[in-house]
């Protein structure tokens, strides 16, 4: 499957010049229970087609395309009668999805894969009638970092310290006295100096940490990659809204440019007892660069691609599964709709109809990220076996 990934590489590229078009609204769903845990779809009567999805006919689907080949590597490596995922069983088994991953091999251009994607797949809609649909944006953080502590470059990258154990509910603290209790809160956590992968500003390892990967700089021109590797267990809050809570700032504020700008011009304390309010606490591990046009690793375990992978809720969805997505942010020219595979997951990514959409590595990725923030649509993209089975289970079929 690999070998045909310079192809679909060049792909990747001359998608990325497509203008997104505007949205137009498909027709009215109607809700299908999903089997074994899963969420709520829904489809239009007969099963959804291709024609009605916003945008399907001119947005880039090419990095989408590149990023469910790479994940086709791992499910092929996969016994025929597993699950894509245990905890989503709606999404069928490997062989049911062998013949759309042998499929990416013949494609040569954008109007084949078009073509393929509409002969194998069925596109069906995830809804969520408790909560409104949410999609987000990440980076790889490129930032600056220093061996010691000095200047600006204060706060420690973490390694994984050697009193986390994993148990069964979580991460867990071991003591000297060889009992375990839950890992500590963010205000409470001092890394330990032999771990320390680095220092960099206090603001760029909050933010890394929310990222979940990045890269550090160093001053002799090294860099390594800080690669997530675990966290502390505690739950995920949101430091924006303790801020907008808190008067500190506007709701209009409160995307990644804004509170770090806020953080820049308040004290180091208050700063700090913001960062605090999300308990949460990630550690990283020190890995080589490698390919340093390939983006971190995802929770698939394969280099996430931009604009082509999307961070979903594992305990509703299986990784390798892609969706074709609408919704809307400054940083993806306004309206858009494109192709993105389930390849990573996130704390903060919870619900049928949530996404972190990737958007690659460095500043300007983050700037565009730090945009996105906006409702939208979410429809998987199934094999036809697999949709048909679900349509089977809709009441009245």
């Amino acid at each position: 499957m690999l070998k045909h990934l310079p192809l679909l590489a060049a792909l990747f590229v001359a998608a990325c010049a497509t203008a997104p078009p505007p949205a137009a609204p498909p027709p009215a769903p109607v809700p299908v229970q999903l089997p074994a845990q899963g969420p709520v779809i829904s489809s239009p009567q007969p099963v959804l087609g291709f024609d009605v999805l916003p945008g399907w006919s001119t947005s880039p689907i090419a990095p989408g395309v590149l990023a469910f080949s790479r994940s086709c590597g791992k499910i092929a490596a996969r016994p025929d009668n597993a699950p894509l995922a245990d905890a989503a069983l709606w999404a069928g088994t490997v062989l049911e999805w062998r013949e759309a991953c042998e499929a990416m091999t013949v494609i040569q251009d954008e109007a084949s894969a078009r073509a393929v994607m509409e002969s194998l797949f069925v596109p069906v809609e995830i809804v969520d009638p408790a909560d409104e649909p949410r999609f987000t944006g990440y980076f790889e953080p490129s930032i600056e970092a220093r061996f010691r502590p000095e200047g600006a470059f204060t706060a420690p990258v973490p390694g994984p310290p050697s009193d986390l154990v994993q148990g069964p509910n979580g991460p867990l603290q071991r003591l000297s006295n060889g009992r375990t209790r839950p890992y500590p809160p963010r205000a409470e956590i001092v890394p330990e100096p032999s771990k320390i992968i680095g220092y960099a500003h206090p603001a760029d390892v909050f933010f890394l940490q929310i990222q979940g990967s990045g890269r550090l700089n160093f001053p002799d021109g090294s860099a390594v990659r800080a690669a997530y590797h675990a966290h502390n267990g505690q739950p995920f809050q949101s430091t924006a809204n303790w801020l907008i809570r808190n008067g500190k700032i506007s709701r209009g504020e409160a995307s990644m440019q804004g509170i770090r700008a806020w953080m820049d011009r308040v004290s180091a304390a208050e700063a700090r007892r913001a960062m605090n309010a999300n308990p949460r606490y990630v550690f990283f591990d020190a890995k080589p660069i490698g390919d340093p046009t390939l983006g971190p690793v995802g929770a698939q375990n394969i280099p996430l691609t931009p604009f082509g992978s999307m961070a979903v809720d594992t305990e509703l969805h299986a990784l390798g599964v892609p969706f074709f997505v609408q919704t809307t942010a400054p940083g993806l020219g306004g309206e858009w709709s494109g192709l993105l595979v389930a390849q990573d997951t996130g704390g903060a990514i919870k619900g049928p109809v949530r996404g972190d959409i990737f958007f690659g590595t460095g500043f300007d990725a983050g700037q565009r990220a730090g945009t996105m923030n906006a409702p939208g649509r979410k429809w998987a993209l199934l094999p036809r076996a697999v949709a048909e089975r679900l349509k089977a289970t809709e009441p009245g079929v």
